[in-house]
């Protein structure tokens, strides 16, 4: 069986009892855009979305296994994390959805369309994930 990019960011990861809520959200969005952003899988991204009207089911298997999965497991967390006192959500998928696109939009475009030498670097990324956890829990975190 093949280890995705997916498989790397949604490892089962539990925020402790009394843990760091900040620390957490910021520690998994590094791991996810250390993971989406890597030479291997944006190269992988670009043929497939040049390709999608050629192949259209590879593009709907790499958008299931991949966004689609991601954004599921991220709403799974989010729900617990809300059932847990930690975070106000109506609907965990619009939150996934909501951050995911938070912390991913800006190195994800820069990633796709300038190529991987544009790919941010470690220090930027953790900015990114610092700043968009911090916008999302202004939106979503208890008050």
């Amino acid at each position: 069986m093949t280890t995705t990019a997916g498989d790397l960011v949604h490892t089962k990861m539990e925020l402790e009892a009394g843990g760091d809520l900040t620390a957490y959200l910021e520690n998994y969005v590094y791991r996810q855009l250390t993971t989406v952003l890597t030479p291997r899988v944006m190269q992988l991204r670009r043929l497939v979305i040049g390709e999608v009207s050629r192949f259209p089911e590879l593009a709907k298997v790499l958008y299931e296994r991949g966004p689609a999965r991601a954004t599921a497991a991220l709403a799974g967390t989010f729900e617990r994390l809300a059932a847990g006192g930690l975070l106000e959500i109506r609907d965990p998928s619009v939150a996934a959805s909501h951050f995911n696109w938070l912390v991913m939009s800006a190195p994800l475009n820069q990633a796709m369309l300038l190529g991987d030498a544009a790919i941010p670097k470690p220090a930027e990324l953790r900015r990114q994930a610092e700043e968009g956890v911090r916008v999302f829990l202004a939106a979503y975190g208890k008050h």
